[in-house]
């Protein structure tokens, strides 16, 4: 099974709270943390809603 590599790269301030524990649940915390999920859909669904703060490469 394939893998995420998420890494935040825009900052948490100013964002909507909801924005800020979607983040803290994939394990992001500040600019610059890298986390490596499952490629499933709920971590896709995460993904999607906080896309504009990641960058997101698969893994394998």
């Amino acid at each position: 099974m394939a893998n995420l590599k998420i890494e935040l790269v825009k900052s948490l301030n100013g964002r909507l709270k909801k924005h800020i524990a979607t983040a803290n649940s994939l394990g992001l915390r500040g600019i610059g943390d890298v986390t490596v999920q499952p490629d499933n859909a709920q971590t896709r669904g995460k993904v999607a809603q906080i896309g504009y703060l990641l960058q997101v490469t698969e893994e394998k």
